[in-house]
């Protein structure tokens, strides 16, 4: 998958422009970092807050797979807060090479 396959056509949610597509495999967390880097211009993961705000607006988005997605905020060195797409909970995971699933952001 390109990078215009994943960005797609970005839904703009107030500042925030979100990718269409997620990335087509789940990743640990520092290749889901870098892969949205990788799309430039940009495109990165979603601060918790940010994730929050897609769950809240995870119909009009779309595309979202029922299962946990990666964001940028860090607990602590060890743990990483992802944000559940089934019960909107936001939790922490303390396995980085864990895979989840990956949606890329950007602030317009």
């Amino acid at each position: 998958m390109n990078s215009s396959d994943i960005i797609g056509t970005p839904i703009k949610i107030g500042n925030l422009e979100v990718a269409q597509n997620d990335f087509l495999d789940k990743m640990p967390w520092e290749d889901a970092k870098n892969a949205c880097i990788k799309l430039g211009d940009g495109w990165r993961l979603p601060t918790l807050e940010e994730a929050k705000i897609l769950f809240k607006h995870r119909n009009k988005i779309g595309g979202f797979q029922k299962y946990s997605y990666w964001t940028s905020t860090e607990l602590a060195s060890n743990f990483i807060w992802n944000q559940g797409f089934t019960s909107g909970k936001s939790d922490y995971n303390f396995n980085k090479n864990g895979p989840l699933c990956v949606r890329a952001v950007r602030t317009i």
